[in-house]
């Protein structure tokens, strides 16, 4: 998979996807409490991210400032400003996985795809992130796979797991 990765470049979202991204944030105007929502929301419709076209759109209809759109974007692990794969590999990178051999895993994932952590391949399939914690060290080291947990990992089992994908 090497030759399809990539960085995501900065693209301009769709008009059809920005306006499908205004129609779901006018049903929240005022509402700010809704915001984190919408944003997940939004990120679903715009490739799993929500970039500065997406956030402004999000502002404006909820009347929320764009910065804090955006803050609430880059703070969440499980929110992004940047498109993302469709399939979002979230590595725990906690202690207990440390210890029992994540980085290993890690290093199998990122010569698979060809990517760094952060990176999504050219092809849009997949992105690979860490996160802190999955709350499930008894099944150490392990990964989220879009909303599927994989746990008892080595960089032996990961070229099977990515095929299921």
């Amino acid at each position: 998979m090497r030759e399809c990765a990539a960085k995501v470049s900065d693209v301009s979202t769709p008009a059809s996807v920005l306006d499908d991204v205004r129609s779901l944030a006018a049903r929240y105007r005022g509402q700010p409490e809704k915001v984190i929502q919408v944003v997940r929301e939004a990120q679903a419709l715009s490739n799993n991210g929500a970039p500065l076209d997406v956030a402004r759109v999000i502002g404006e209809e909820m009347g929320v400032p764009v910065s804090k759109i955006y803050d609430i974007a880059t703070f969440y692990s499980f929110l992004s400003v940047k498109p993302r794969g469709k399939n979002i590999i979230r590595i725990c990178r906690s202690a207990p996985s440390h210890a029992r051999g994540c980085q290993e895993v890690i290093d199998a994932f990122k010569k698979i795809l060809g990517i760094e952590l952060g990176e999504t391949t050219l092809d849009g399939k997949f992105t690979l992130e860490t996160c802190e914690c999955l709350g499930i060290c008894h099944l150490s080291p392990s990964v989220m796979i879009n909303k599927t947990v994989h746990g008892h990992l080595s960089p032996e089992k990961v070229p099977a797991l990515l095929n299921k994908y």
